[in-house]
């Protein structure tokens, strides 16, 4: 049946047929002007409340936290991040007393390997587990196992149960780190982040400058154990804490697996390279069975990771993660300035007692400087990245500054010692100002569903990466005195019985080849940090990782 349309009919339709033409084009006109105007904020320019899109496609909506409820959650966080950083610095002094307690010098360096091998390994796998699971949860979890390994310690009968409590201590203080750099990524944009790094980094001033002397006194007025005993009612505390403040950040879980085959390799290649750091030129020869045998064992589970990651469908450590610029960069960096720092804590109270000739309570305090400085240089590093666009340049000055310095040392190794404090409190605010700065980038740079794995991985890199630094300066310091201090409290008086026969120059000389190390490494940092990507920084929590928004037409400085 055909219809026909009188005229005025046909007018009226065509007249409703441009008008609908009229109403989509104007629809699609506003559709683009959106998309335009959303891509910046999302790249660090705007200030919507949108986010990136979740696992199933959808968009997220993102509740921006006001500065209180940042606050709080950060006061949630301090008690944890302090037991952290407390208890990497309080054993260290009384690991004398504990060798004549159990009468076994011998072991006593595992006290400390144990715990830095298993808070290592773990690292990844918390940063993994808490993308999956939320962070909450997980730093439930590392409180807890943190606090039997503290009562194991306390209740060690012998030191082989000491050791293997440190390892479950350790399983559970590797967690902390990572896990609240992710939730501060979870509550924080990037470009406001730097504004509470005050806040965090006033906690690890406060364990750093605490933990010695409180070790020392306990050590020495009270039982050896009460070190350990302590942490039991502060992680209690830290655990109630934390579960009340983090209730206020925005869960965002992912659809994930875990890549158990993945995650085994890794952990075990990571022990046997850092068993060979650790006893090489210490224990055992460099080139002896058991350093080469662990060396090749290290390099063959690392091929074998590498080939399953490259067949995973969903690796351990992400390709995306792996692969990422900004990533390796910074990894590279902040290993390196970790490095050193931690390099120097270990061979410069031995210089000042062995050159200088202080005692070892005064060559504690002088090594004050580049533990307290630190907070100032994450400070000054962090205030850069809330109100700069170039903020990168804050930390390369300070780094520079700080190798220039001690490469006075190596030209100089005899400077008198309030000289060689005011070098170390210079390389402690170099190194200071870089932690903020690689740590807000890698954040920024990645989706906001593998923060934790990134994390994770950098702080697993870090770890190796000082140890290996702390490797070759106590290679050096073998081949040059022929002997190197070990990772143990009773192994410095060792040593430096062993060099007393050696002469001041010589002493000198010999540690002026460690600060050259420790110059090349801040120089390596240097221009990793210059090669990173300076990419905007967000005003969002959720959203699609950072990218330039146009090709670069040279390297990124």
């Amino acid at each position: 049946m055909c219809l026909a349309l009188s005229p005025a009919r046909r007018k009226g339709a065509a007249q409703i047929h441009r008008r609908v033409r009229v109403v989509v084009s104007v629809m699609a006109l506003l559709k683009h002007e959106k998309q335009k105007t959303t891509a910046p904020a999302l790249q660090g320019g705007g200030d919507i409340a949108s986010a990136a899109p979740d696992a199933g496609g959808r968009r997220a909506t993102e509740h921006k936290l006001g500065r209180r409820e940042v606050i709080a959650i950060i006061g949630g966080l301090a008690l944890a991040m302090f037991l952290g950083a407390l208890n990497q610095t309080i054993v260290a002094t009384a690991l004398p007393t504990i060798g004549r307690a159990f009468d076994d010098f011998e072991n006593l360096s595992w006290v400390v390997i144990a715990y830095l091998l298993t808070s290592t390994v773990v690292a990844p796998l918390y940063g993994k587990l808490s993308d999956i699971y939320g962070r909450r949860g997980m730093m439930l979890v590392a409180l807890g196992i943190f606090m039997a390994g503290s009562a194991a310690c306390a209740a060690a009968p012998s030191m082989l149960m000491l050791i293997l409590g440190r390892g479950l201590q350790g399983i559970g203080g590797g967690g902390i780190v990572p896990l609240t750099q992710s939730i501060i990524a979870d509550a924080v944009p990037p470009r406001e982040r730097g504004y509470y790094q005050a806040y965090t980094g006033s906690v690890w001033i406060v364990a750093g400058a605490a933990g010695p002397v409180l070790g020392g006194v306990i050590a020495e007025h009270l039982h050896w154990s009460m070190i350990f005993w302590l942490n039991v009612p502060l992680a209690l505390a830290a655990a109630l804490l934390s579960n009340r403040q983090l209730k206020l950040v925005p869960v965002h879980e992912r659809a994930h697996k875990i890549d158990l085959t993945g995650a085994a390799l890794m952990m075990a290649a990571a022990v046997a390279l850092l068993l060979a750091l650790t006893w090489g030129g210490t224990r055992y020869p460099w080139a002896s069975q058991q350093i080469v045998g662990l060396i090749i064992a290290a390099i063959v589970i690392s091929a074998a990771f590498i080939w399953w990651v490259l067949r995973a469908p969903e690796p351990f450590l992400p390709l995306a993660v792996l692969n990422n610029p900004v990533m390796r960069a910074g990894c590279l960096t902040t290993a390196c300035t970790q490095g050193v720092s931690i390099g120097l804590t270990i061979f410069v109270p031995l210089y000042y007692e062995m050159v200088h000739g202080l005692s070892a309570s005064d060559s504690g305090l002088a090594l004050i400087p580049i533990v307290m400085m630190t907070t100032p240089g994450s400070y000054l590093s962090g205030r850069a990245m809330l109100y700069m666009d170039r903020y990168k340049w804050a930390p390369i000055v300070m780094l520079s500054i700080a190798a220039a310095a001690v490469a006075l040392l190596v030209v100089h190794p005899l400077m008198p010692v309030w000289t060689v404090a005011l070098i170390t409190g210079l390389v402690g605010i170099g190194t200071g100002s870089s932690y903020p700065t690689v740590t807000v980038s890698i954040q920024n740079a990645v989706a906001h569903q593998q923060i934790g794995v990134a994390m994770g991985a950098m702080n697993f890199f870090r770890a190796l990466a000082s140890a290996f630094v702390v490797a070759v300066m106590g290679a050096i310091m073998l081949a040059d005195l022929g002997a190197s201090p070990q990772r143990g409290g009773a192994s410095s008086s060792a040593f430096i019985a062993t060099a007393a026969s050696v002469s001041p120059d010589d002493l000198a000389h010999a540690f002026s080849h460690i600060f050259a190390v420790a110059v090349a490494f801040l120089i390596i940092g240097i221009v990793a940090l210059m090669i990173m990507e300076e990419r905007p920084l967000r005003t969002t929590v959720l959203a699609v990782p950072a990218t330039r928004e146009t090709p670069p037409r040279a390297p990124a400085e």
